[in-house]
């Protein structure tokens, strides 16, 4: 038997050190910017491999330097609730989960895609430490990883770095580079219209970008933006205090 438990205890061993190392990797970043996330690191050799130079567009710019517009346009189209949760949202969890049941009931075969109900930190876990490949293993990953954000850094720097580190379309990674690409301008100028456009963009940013990405289903963009421009003015971009704990 102890040759069965010693590959185990290896095993377990190094699933914890992996989580000490995202830990302390997520640490750092109370005070230092990511330079780049995996999903990043990975389109860039997907669009680059060993070329010197190529077309991936990315810079940082501050919190405080990105327009409220921008700000209130993505939480409408990825997660209204964001500053409210502790980064998941059950019952979007519990739907994802009936609706690839139900699929993989249908088609008979074994599940490897995975529909999402993806919170803003989920999505930041997945992009910044794990693979495109979508299973329930890596899923599991996931949602450790955004315990971890959750429990380290505000929700103000998880915005911040989520923004600066998001797709908005082919080689165009955060707010800086979405804003300059499209428009021209700096993130703290986005009027209303032009962050909801960039808002509506997140779903599925190459197709925002490039017509050829469509091929495989198109999202309506012009709704999608309707609907976020109606939506803008009731999120808060703040944690809204706990009246119960106000008067104590």
């Amino acid at each position: 038997m102890r040759w069965l438990l010693y590959p185990l205890k290896c095993f377990l061993c190094g699933i914890v050190v992996m989580q000490l190392y995202f830990a302390i990797q997520i640490a750092l970043w109370i005070s230092l910017d990511p330079s780049s996330t995996a999903f990043q690191r990975a389109e860039h050799w997907r669009l680059c491999s060993w070329h010197w130079s190529c077309a991936v567009e990315s810079s940082w710019t501050p919190y405080s330097k990105i327009s409220n517009n921008l700000k209130r346009a993505v939480l409408v189209s990825e997660d209204d609730i964001f500053f409210q949760h502790k980064g998941v949202r059950v019952e979007d969890m519990q739907k994802a989960w009936e609706k690839n049941q139900q699929k993989l009931q249908s088609s008979g075969k074994p599940k490897t895609a995975l529909r999402g109900g993806s919170t803003i930190t989920q999505q930041l876990a997945k992009n910044l430490f794990l693979s495109s490949e979508q299973n329930y293993f890596r899923k599991g990953q996931e949602l450790i990883i955004t315990g971890l954000l959750e429990l380290i850094l505000s929700k103000q720097r998880l915005y911040e770095i989520y923004l600066n580190s998001v797709e908005w379309g082919e080689g165009i990674f955060g707010i800086g580079a979405a804003a300059n690409h499209y428009y021209a301008t700096s993130p703290a100028n986005l009027d209303r219209d032009q962050a909801a456009a960039l808002a509506s963009a997140l779903p599925a940013p190459k197709c925002f970008d490039k017509q050829h990405y469509c091929l495989r289903g198109s999202i309506n963009y012009t709704a999608r933006q309707e609907f976020i421009l109606d939506n803008m003015e009731r999120v808060a971009l703040a944690p809204i205090p706990n009246p119960s704990k106000k008067s104590k």
